[in-house]
């Protein structure tokens, strides 16, 4: 099951929805489907060649121009 994020450019919410085919889902806040698919950070955890535990995550803006988590946060 795909869980995607979304931001509702009605009321400005980020919340994420699991999808089922091509169904296009409503902001939780305001009901509104003037929603974007925004493009979703990840991480995992992985284990090192000497059995140590490495955490990775992409938790930074893809522009760089600040530190939020996705640009809906910072508007750019």
């Amino acid at each position: 099951m795909p869980i995607f994020e979304y931001h509702c450019d009605k009321c400005n919410h980020n919340f994420e929805s699991i999808v089922f085919g091509k169904e296009k889902p409503a902001c939780p806040s305001c009901k509104s489907k003037k929603i974007r698919k925004l493009m979703s950070t990840c991480g995992f955890i992985s284990k090192g060649s000497g059995g140590e535990t490495v955490r990775a995550s992409s938790s930074s803006s893809s522009c760089g121009g600040c530190s939020a988590s996705s640009c809906a946060g910072c508007g750019h």
